[in-house]
């Protein structure tokens, strides 16, 4: 085993690009040497009205076979009207296409667990007081029999 007191563990709040960039690749190469290439692919799907203002938003991303939704936002403008479900219609559609199998995405008690429930997401997870008196729910979405 090395020697652990020749290593430096510190703090760093904005690290370099390429240290960045090594972590990330060393992540990378060790996860697909485990579970084989991820395919990784970001999804963003945008909602505009008339000119070109945006309304509303999904960013996700697809990988081994899934797709996770970072967020989903829509303006107060148009909340309630139906936007969300055309924004997760259009993820999810490209999700299938992509190959995926299911989606899965976090979201605040606040926030919308209802609506993905409404869309036939299911709570796989929660964690209670994130944010204090709040949880932290996750759900998922599965697409084909996995």
């Amino acid at each position: 085993m090395r020697d652990l007191l020749s290593i430096a563990v510190e703090v760093e709040g904005a690290p370099d690009a390429t240290t960045r960039q090594l972590i990330d690749q060393g992540l990378d190469e060790y996860n697909s040497s485990k579970a084989g290439p991820d395919n990784a692919e970001d999804l963003w799907v945008i909602a505009r009205e008339g000119e070109g203002v945006v309304k509303g938003g999904v960013k996700a991303r697809t990988f081994y076979r899934w797709m996770f939704v970072d967020w989903l936002w829509v303006s107060n403008s148009v909340r309630g009207a139906g936007v969300g479900s055309l924004l997760m219609d259009k993820a999810e559609a490209v999700a299938r296409e992509r190959g995926c199998v299911g989606a899965y995405v976090d979201t605040f008690s606040f926030q919308a667990p209802d609506f993905y429930r409404s869309r036939g997401y299911e709570e796989f997870g929660r964690i209670e007081g994130l944010p204090a008196g709040h949880a932290c729910i996750w759900l998922r979405k599965t697409f084909v029999d996995v």
